[in-house]
């Protein structure tokens, strides 16, 4: 008697199939370092990875006047729109779930309109709207406009993902907490939202990386960030190529940390919760 395995997937490939998978696989992977190798060709032959042009990044003017304050200004439009954000993707989200149909209207049109805007156009529209009143100084105009852009759009991302990840929920939950005397809100802020906000970690932190990449959109209203100043010292020592994979690295580094983080805080709380109580041993007192 024979036993036959498969795969839940696909089918598991025969003699032919695996050969054929090696040649494509091979060939793409020829293809994929002749390609390589004639951009470091071309690159080489344009003096793009010449000593000097990488030399003024073993500076410490080149990161204390470029790279470094850049870095601080994508960093903190990216990090204040992501709380802002936050509290009003809460605001949205909450109140697309309400019991009342004119504050669901509302919530659901501040949320289709903002999503359906661009982000450059949110940005460039908040900095005229702020000059043309004087809402802000001028020398925060930049910083306010660029964050504005992006607690609107992602505020409005975060609410969808918000309501979204409490429909998805059993609706056990609330009629359990109903019959218990909660009210809505004791019910949503102390039942449905902790497991939402754990349900969705991890398209928050896409969102996350997305607001962080965004914040480069404010380079075209003035705003110093890290793209700019990579730029701006591309510009002064001539070595734009290098300046940009240096800033792309730097991006990678903050994005890939970023997931990291997120990814343990998700074990984490998944760990938590599926973690079974100890048994506690009680030790009969001798007679």
């Amino acid at each position: 008697m024979t036993t036959q395995t498969a795969t839940v997937l696909y089918d598991a490939p025969g003699p032919r199939a695996r050969i054929r998978n090696r040649i494509i696989a091979v060939a793409f992977g020829v293809i994929l370092i002749a390609a390589v190798a004639y951009a470091v060709w071309v690159l080489d032959d344009k003096q793009q990875l010449t000593w000097e042009k990488w030399e003024p990044f073993t500076q410490a003017d080149m990161w204390t006047t470029y790279l470094l304050p850049g870095l601080w200004g994508t960093l903190k439009s990216a990090v204040l729109s992501i709380v802002f954000a936050l509290v009003l993707g809460a605001v949205l989200g909450i109140g697309r779930l309400s019991d009342h149909r004119s504050v669901r209207w509302v919530a659901g049109i501040v949320t289709e309109f903002f999503r359906s805007i661009p982000v450059l156009i949110l940005i460039i529209f908040a900095y005229y709207l702020f000059a043309q009143y004087a809402v802000f100084p001028s020398s925060q105009l930049a910083f306010a406009a660029t964050v504005t852009g992006l607690t609107l759009y992602n505020g409005s991302v975060i609410a969808e993902l918000l309501r979204s990840g409490i429909k998805s929920l059993p609706r056990g939950q609330t009629e359990a907490s109903q019959a218990l005397g909660m009210r809505k809100s004791q019910s949503m802020l102390l039942i449905l939202l902790p497991q939402s906000v754990a349900a969705m970690l991890p398209a928050l932190v896409s969102q996350m990386v997305i607001a962080l990449k965004d914040s480069a959109l404010g380079y075209l209203i003035g705003y110093i960030e890290i793209v700019r100043s990579g730029i701006q010292s591309a510009t002064y020592f001539g070595n734009y190529l290098p300046a940009l994979i240096v800033v792309a690295v730097i991006m990678i580094i903050i994005n890939f940390t970023l997931s990291i983080v997120a990814t343990q805080l998700e074990r984490r709380i998944r760990e938590g919760r599926t973690a079974a109580p100890r048994a506690v041993v009680v030790e009969a007192p001798p007679e």
